[in-house]
């Protein structure tokens, strides 16, 4: 198992009561709901960055386009996660 570290998170009244009622409804704990909400937006940072290689690719005059299946690999593989920005 991997190790795990600890993260210090300051919320204000609201926002923590906002997490302890997502987490009762999931039956989940606090901690699993701030890593199961933090794995979501990891992922839609990075399909926004592909969508925004791929629009980039729209614009471009391009003579030789690649089938989608190809076009889609090659963005997964430049745009893997190290490279959020």
């Amino acid at each position: 198992m991997a190790r795990k570290e600890r993260v210090e998170v300051r919320l204000d009244g609201a926002t923590r009561r906002k997490l302890d009622e997502v987490a009762s409804a999931r039956g989940a704990s606090v901690s699993e709901v701030v890593r199961a909400l933090i794995e979501r937006s990891y992922e839609e940072e990075l399909v926004r960055s592909r969508v925004g290689a791929a629009e980039e690719l729209g614009r471009m005059e391009l003579e030789d386009v690649p089938e989608m299946e190809v076009l889609r690999r090659q963005l997964e593989g430049a745009h893997e996660p190290r490279d959020l920005r």
